[in-house]
């Protein structure tokens, strides 16, 4: 089980690295990519709300689901006429969601029970995010390809570091693969 780890890890590295080296050489594939997945995700949700409709015995439940429902189709059917559109919202999005999240993280470096690195730590992340988010408000257009981009260094990275960890974990395979066994 465990030299199949290490396997594991060296396929996932390289589907990373494929994946990351798409992601920046052509951006705009991810980005549609991106739109795709979710237009499929609130599909699914749609199903699941109806789902969640006809199961329940209530009426006001049900139509909260039916609508959501609803909803979630109109939303999957915006993404695949104007993916486009879909893109800038969806970057709108992460930017206030980064704004948001590194506000807490920001407000989290003066709290108490904190040591001095964790509070510069929480302090830094928060500037970080907040900045971010601001970017992408400033130029959603350009943000969303830079999304794409930073996926695809994220993707490289993360895939090198499984094809190190797979490496280093066939050593330990090899080891252990004689105790116990």
């Amino acid at each position: 089980m465990l030299h199949s780890l290490s396997t594991q890890l060296v396929w996932r590295g390289i589907l990373a690295i494929a994946v990351g080296i798409i992601a920046i050489a052509w951006p705009g594939v991810t980005i549609l990519a991106l739109v795709i997945l979710f237009a499929i995700a609130v599909f699914a949700d749609s199903i699941s709300q109806f789902a969640r409709a006809f199961s329940s015995d209530d009426a006001g439940p049900v139509v909260g689901h039916i609508l959501l429902a609803l909803v979630d189709i109109a939303a999957g059917v915006v993404a695949l006429v104007w993916p486009g559109m879909t893109a800038y919202v969806l970057t709108i999005w992460i930017g206030i969601w980064a704004v948001i999240t590194g506000g807490a993280e920001f407000a989290m470096a003066f709290a108490s029970g904190w040591t001095g690195g964790q509070r510069a730590l929480f302090g830094l992340t928060g500037l970080i995010s907040i900045a971010f988010g601001v970017v992408l408000f400033a130029r959603p257009d350009i943000g969303v390809v830079s999304l794409a981009e930073l996926f695809g260094l994220f993707a490289l990275a993360y895939g090198i570091s499984s094809l190190v960890l797979a490496a280093n974990t066939s050593d330990v395979d090899h080891t252990l693969s004689g105790v116990g066994g």
